[in-house]
């Protein structure tokens, strides 16, 4: 009896890890194959999307800008994102990849929110925000260097990097800039 059940007891524990075995493998697997296809085109997706922004928001801050350091950073955002647009597009191409033609809403709506600031206070907005969205950019461009499955977008995150990371450098120096402009002015008054 013991042994039947012994034998029994076995029989489950062994067809119980038999039927998961295939069904652990698939879930692992698919995940993976599909996913990383997903994430390089996610990004692709998303860089575009920031790219086309940058640029818009740049032509804006040209136009819009008082303090000369934030007319410059502006001028680079439209020279430097338009080059890394035409590189995307030419990748995206590539892979039949769809890009955005418009700038989507939340940064329709910064732009619709500075347009209405003057001078100093559009100068400091503008900066801010390009300060946390190049944050942003440098986390998900390193992200993707590190981790892409697409050599070609892999590559393009990489060599686009060094040029992000300036622009967050050269954003927080402008942002300081405009920041100090308002402590010494409101120190003057």
């Amino acid at each position: 009896m013991k042994t039947v059940l012994f034998a029994g007891v076995a029989l489950v524990f062994a067809t119980a890890g038999f039927a998961q075995a295939p069904n652990t493998s698939k879930s692992t697997t698919r995940p993976t194959v599909s996913s990383s296809g997903s994430e390089d085109i996610e990004f692709v997706l998303d860089a575009a999307k920031g790219g086309l922004a940058e640029v818009e928001l740049g032509k804006l801050a040209s136009d819009r800008a008082q303090n000369d350091e934030v007319k410059k950073f502006a001028q680079r955002m439209v020279d430097d994102h338009s080059k890394a647009n035409e590189q995307l597009k030419q990748i995206a191409e590539s892979k039949s990849i769809k890009l955005p033609t418009e700038v989507e809403p939340k940064d329709k709506a910064l732009m619709q929110r500075l347009e209405k600031l003057n001078g100093a206070a559009f100068d400091r907005a503008y900066m801010t925000a390009m300060v946390n969205d190049h944050v942003k950019d440098v986390s998900e461009f390193k992200r993707e260097a590190n981790a892409g499955r697409d050599s070609q977008v892999k590559s393009f995150a990489s060599s686009t990097l060094p040029t992000l990371e300036e622009h967050l450098q050269q954003a927080k120096q402008a942002r300081t800039q405009t920041t100090t402009a308002k402590k010494v002015s409101a120190a003057g008054n």
